[in-house]
């Protein structure tokens, strides 16, 4: 199926013979087929955070040298040191359909999963596909365009794809467990951000309300599909070249919650300047019309506790808090050609406050 067509089969030939039906014209979409979508379907991030408590070697003091970054923090990936003055990066992330285009969302998967590398540091090397399939409702030429869309980022991203695992699964998952290489003494940590840093994000906001409306209407945004596939490769290696050694990416839980994660575990508090984050064309409309995710609520919900609202409406803090798909960098540091969103100060009673 060419790219760009917008249209998924299913098998209506219960000997599998053949497929004669587009979704189109069965009135079926990719993103109807999962309950949610993209990183708006991730655990919530209370939920996730009492689920892997605890949940460390026997003696960590015995991995110090070689695991740099674990699950202390709830950092983008994990980073353990080898020889030769080198540190092996590894990740995993795959969801559900975020648009209707298959190729599309092979693309955005890939394009998140790549993306926890570049949030350390790193340099992606080599990925494996993860695909969740209901090979009895949709069509496996459909699996094939989600597959193609993955591969064709990693190429973009000089990353090999060698192989994965697929499963037989009543919703479409698809994703990437990538492996990286980086300097583990250069390496951007989410716990080493400084009071009077300033914090830059490298792509605009949005992009959750507005997946949240095409699954919701079939509209098609194709400036949050441009945002979700541009590789934070460039980014994060500008904001190394730049110095900064503090970063995050900002996914399922929103600017707020990311930026909490960050502040919290450095100890500072994050002001935001909320006029000077960028937004999508469409995406305060979206939030008035209503087509606010579950997830953008519920994040917003675990950060309210910590948080100074400065005075701002229900509405902008529903968009800091918007459940992102394959988002921007959140740097403590300044990025060329991002813009400066906030800054680190001492920690006060609030782990966040908006201006």
């Amino acid at each position: 199926m060419p790219h760009g067509g917008g249209a998924a089969y299913v098998n209506d030939d219960p000997d599998g013979g053949g497929m004669t039906e587009t979704t189109e014209r069965a009135g079926l979409r990719l993103t109807q087929q999962a309950h949610g979508g993209g990183c708006a379907c991730k655990i919530p991030p209370g939920e996730l955070e009492t689920i892997v408590a605890g949940l460390v070697a026997p003696d960590p003091s015995a991995y110090a040298n070689e695991l740099v970054i674990g699950l202390d923090d709830g950092d983008d990936a994990a980073v353990v040191r080898i020889e030769g003055g080198r540190a092996v990066v590894a990740t995993a992330d795959f969801f559900t359909p975020v648009v209707d285009d298959p190729y599309d969302w092979g693309r955005i998967a890939a394009t998140n999963a790549l993306s926890d590398v570049y949030a350390v540091g790193g340099e992606p090397v080599v990925a494996v596909n993860l695909l969740g399939w209901p090979r009895e409702t949709l069509s496996m030429d459909l699996a094939r365009e989600v597959l193609r869309g993955g591969l064709d980022v990693a190429r973009a991203a000089g990353c090999h794809v060698a192989g994965g695992h697929s499963v037989d699964d009543p919703e479409p998952k698809y994703g990437m467990a990538v492996t990286g290489l980086a300097d583990p003494e250069r390496l951007l940590r989410i716990d080493a951000g400084r009071a009077g840093t300033p914090i830059s994000l490298t792509k605009p906001l949005g992009v959750g309300v507005l997946n949240t409306r095409h699954k919701a209407t079939g509209e098609v945004f194709a400036q949050a599909v441009e945002v979700m596939t541009t590789l934070n490769r460039d980014a994060s290696r500008a904001a190394l070249a730049a110095g900064a050694r503090c970063a995050t990416d900002v996914t399922g839980f929103g600017l707020l919650g990311h930026l909490y994660k960050l502040a919290r575990a450095s100890g500072v508090t994050a002001v935001v300047d909320a006029a000077a984050v960028p937004y999508l064309e469409g995406a305060r409309q979206a939030v008035r019309d209503g087509f606010v995710s579950g997830g953008t609520r519920r994040n917003l919900d675990w950060v309210r506790p910590h948080l100074e609202p400065g005075g701002l409406g229900e509405e902008d803090l529903l968009l800091l808090a918007d459940a992102q798909t394959s988002g921007g960098l959140l740097v403590a540091g300044e990025v060329p050609g991002a813009p400066v969103v906030g800054r680190l100060v001492p920690r006060e009673t609030a782990v966040v406050r908006l201006a």
